[in-house]
């Protein structure tokens, strides 16, 4: 089920699946940068303490989480060579 909220007048789309909600990523960039939504997302994405979250969350949610193979992520994170691109 998808639905929308308002957060301080900015619409977000959440997405409900199995009783959990996700909010949009995307709706929350475009705020901050409205034609460069893909570079607000990527910065956060080079942030250490964004992939210190994602680790741990996944670490909690996810049963297949490969923290080894994770480390690797971890450790480049915030580094200038670190730079990932979004495929579409």
């Amino acid at each position: 089920m998808t639905g929308k909220i308002d957060v301080e007048g900015r619409e977000i789309t959440i997405i409900s699946r199995d009783q959990e909600d996700f909010i949009s990523l995307t709706d929350i960039a475009r705020y901050k940068e409205r034609e460069r939504t893909d570079y607000i997302i990527q910065n956060w994405l080079r942030n250490r303490n964004t992939i210190e979250f994602l680790g741990i969350w996944e670490h909690l949610n996810n049963p297949n989480f490969k923290p080894i193979e994770f480390d690797g992520f971890r450790k480049q994170a915030g580094l200038n060579s670190s730079f990932w691109y979004h495929l579409s």
